[in-house]
């Protein structure tokens, strides 16, 4: 039995960033509950495999290369959808990367780099879908922020920047097109474990950290976003837009003292 409260069978769902991580599971939530399901990402390869890994779903996943941060592949992806499904009922913003590097050894060319795909491209990729979806009258944004929305963690200052910005462009676009029936919310992971973070947390030391400072005792999952994604696209939120919605765990909740 299902509740048409939180139904998204049916919509046309673009996920930029959607070959791997917290993307990936994202669009596979999407496509077992009956979406039609659009992939983006920079590398065919890559999103070939990611496609071929959503199986046993009611719509086939679509893979499309587009790298947001070239503006001309951005609307020749959104042109193409249009001509395809007529519509995009749904927008994950999901593309992103990061460079570790203390400040003073970040380069022009990191900074850009990194600049290019989680803000820029976020922005030009939501202002090309806007544009449909103004013209459809509806429709649901979710962008992928981050805790460094909330405040920057050491050693990524271009990516805290990039996220923090993420967060205002949500509000200033919610504020815009909420009267054209757009809504523009953001989902905030906190700690995951993914391909490109488990060397990371595989340190001991690191492993423990997150475990002291986050009240549930685990770091998450990519499938942890999935429940958040699937209420920001249904009718159950439909009075929200403009919000940020940290799925952390409780990582943001407060300090923990080491104080018994």
């Amino acid at each position: 039995m299902t509740d048409p409260l939180f139904e998204v069978k049916d919509q046309v769902v673009l996920v930029s960033g959607g070959s791997r991580g917290i993307g990936l599971a994202i669009a596979a939530g999407f496509a077992q509950r009956g979406a039609q399901v659009v992939v983006t990402g920079r590398d065919s390869s890559r999103l070939e495999q990611a496609v071929a890994t959503i199986a046993e779903v009611p719509l086939s996943p679509q893979g499309v290369v587009c790298d947001v941060s070239q503006s001309d592949q951005i609307q020749q992806t959104v042109d193409q959808l249009q001509q395809q499904y007529g519509r995009v009922d749904t927008l994950i913003n999901a593309a992103g990367v990061n460079r570790r590097k203390p400040s003073l050894e970040v380069t022009e060319e990191d900074y850009d780099f990194i600049l290019d795909i989680n803000l820029k491209g976020a922005f030009l990729l939501s202002q090309a879908v806007g544009r449909l979806m103004v013209g459809q009258g509806a429709g649901s944004q979710i962008n992928i922020a981050s805790l460094n929305t909330d405040r920057p963690l050491k050693n990524v200052l271009p990516y805290a920047v990039s996220k923090a910005g993420m967060g205002h462009m949500t509000r200033a676009l919610a504020s815009e097109w909420g009267q054209h029936g757009i809504r523009v919310n953001a989902l905030a992971p906190g700690f995951i474990l993914t391909d490109l973070t488990r060397k990371l947390w595989s340190d001991p030391q690191m492993q423990q950290w997150g475990l002291d400072n986050t009240p549930q005792r685990r770091l998450g999952q990519p499938e942890d976003m999935v429940g958040t994604a699937l209420f920001l696209a249904s009718p159950a939120s439909a009075f929200m837009t403009g919000q940020i919605l940290y799925v952390d765990g409780g990582f943001t909740a407060g300090f923990d003292w080491p104080i018994e």
